[in-house]
């Protein structure tokens, strides 16, 4: 469980293939504490678990799964990623729930400054719609957004100074692909509706 608070940055310093799938190796840009072997990592909103560890650096494995519904095996080396480690009991809740498990892939399709602000605009793909409303909570690449602009086929969200300084989002480009994870909440509520629907 993470909350779609980003706690650092870090830096893709090796990809590569294995029997498995792909391993991929990260550099902390800063951490609180050492990463710990076994424990949950969202990598740009990939729930990833920490497998060689040393210090600020660990890898994580990426099942063919994981690569064919995520962005992550499109990552060069030297690409900037959003870490999150997962929420701890005792620890103060913000964000909103956000589980690791991404519902589907857009594209920036807008990026635009606003002051000290920018507005950015995703293609919402359709099963995604239904789970997404306006003034509610998205995660886009981990981070825990609100819906500010919403149709069904977009989906806008303002980033202000702070998320945008310590995010990957800096280095967002309009054509990016981008991990999108509806609010949980929301997907339990249209999972309901559709059970009813069906029972008459």
């Amino acid at each position: 469980m993470f909350t779609g608070l980003i706690e650092t940055t870090g830096r893709v310093e090796r990809m590569r293939r294995t029997a498995a799938g792909l391993r991929m190796e990260i550099a902390a840009a800063a951490t609180v504490e050492p990463f710990a072997a076994g424990e949950s990592v969202a990598v740009n909103g990939v729930c990833l678990t920490a497998v060689d560890p040393s210090g600020a650096r660990f890898s994580a494995d990426i099942s063919p799964e994981t690569a064919r519904v995520t962005t992550l095996a499109q990552f060069d080396e030297g690409r900037r990623v959003n870490l999150e480690r997962s929420l701890r009991a005792n620890a103060r809740f913000g964000g909103h729930f956000v589980l690791g498990h991404v519902d589907g892939m857009g594209r920036i399709t807008a990026l635009d400054r606003d002051g000290d602000n920018y507005w950015l605009e995703i293609s919402l793909p359709r099963e995604l719609a239904a789970q997404t409303v306006l003034k509610g909570s998205i995660a886009i690449d981990g981070i825990s957004l609100t819906v500010a602009r919403l149709t069904f086929e977009r989906v806008g969200v303002q980033i202000v100074p702070f998320t945008w300084a310590h995010t990957a989002l800096q280095d967002a480009r309009v054509g990016d692909a981008v991990n999108l994870e509806s609010d949980v909440i929301g997907k339990y509520v249209a999972r309901l509706m559709s059970a009813k629907a069906e029972t008459f």
